[in-house]
């Protein structure tokens, strides 16, 4: 087939101890998924179901070893940091069981969820979509997948950032509001998940502003460490 305009690149991450990349087909996040962090943003963390929020393949980066360099966006004077457990899904099927959830996970990395908080706020407040606070380039730093034949399922262990070396977010996985295998069975009956699927779970406390310079340094227990610097 001969395609009317150059197709866009295939977006991928690394693969924790392979030469393999993990190709990323779309990243869905859970939103207020810890409840400190829903209290901080002014919302009530009852265990109401869980709401799922979008971001563009090309949000994803890949944060290997060493430093990884992410733009700080337009249109923004509050660009805030959240550290998060990723989910990669490595089949595809719908209406999946909770009991069933966690065979269709391929792996588990660190990334953040890079968000416009300003222009977020201003959305929610106006009812309006939040596309602009969180669906933009380079706004999902990811680190290396870790198969889950090699660390089996993350249900908890430390999730932690820093930033400039000073402790900014600090949390249990186990203290998530709707579990992996919970969050993967709920948005099978929406939509039905495909190989390659990302899920951001969600973040803890402690979400607040970084500037052009600064260093973040993200750490989820058994899947090691990431080190992002804003830049101008």
């Amino acid at each position: 087939m001969n395609y009317a305009v150059p197709v866009a690149p295939v977006t991928s991450l690394d693969i924790a101890g392979s030469g393999d990349a993990f190709p990323v087909n779309r990243i869905f996040c859970v939103g207020r998924n810890y409840a400190a962090h829903a209290r901080e943003m002014g919302k009530d963390p009852e265990r109401d179901p869980p709401f799922f929020f979008m971001k563009p393949a090309c949000a994803a980066v890949r944060a290997g070893e060493g430093e990884t360099r992410i733009p700080y966006p337009p249109m923004t004077s509050n660009f805030h940091h959240e550290i998060e457990l990723v989910v990669a899904i490595g089949r595809g099927g719908k209406n999946i069981s909770v009991d069933e959830a966690l065979s269709y996970v391929y792996g588990y990395a660190v990334g953040l969820d890079m968000t416009r908080r300003d222009l977020q706020l201003d959305a929610r407040e106006k009812g309006r979509p939040w596309e602009f606070g969180k669906s933009f380039r380079d706004s999902a730093p990811i680190g290396p997948i870790h198969s889950v034949a090699s660390v089996g399922h993350i249900t908890g262990g430390e999730i932690a950032l820093a930033v400039n070396g000073q402790p900014r977010q600090r949390s249990n996985v186990s203290e998530l509001i709707w579990s992996v295998a919970e969050s993967i069975a709920y948005l099978s009956q929406y939509e039905a998940l495909e190989p390659g699927d990302i899920i951001m779970t969600g973040t803890p406390e402690g979400v607040n502003a970084v500037s052009s310079g600064d260093l973040m340094e993200g750490f989820v227990e058994g899947l090691g460490a990431i080190r992002v610097r804003v830049t101008a």
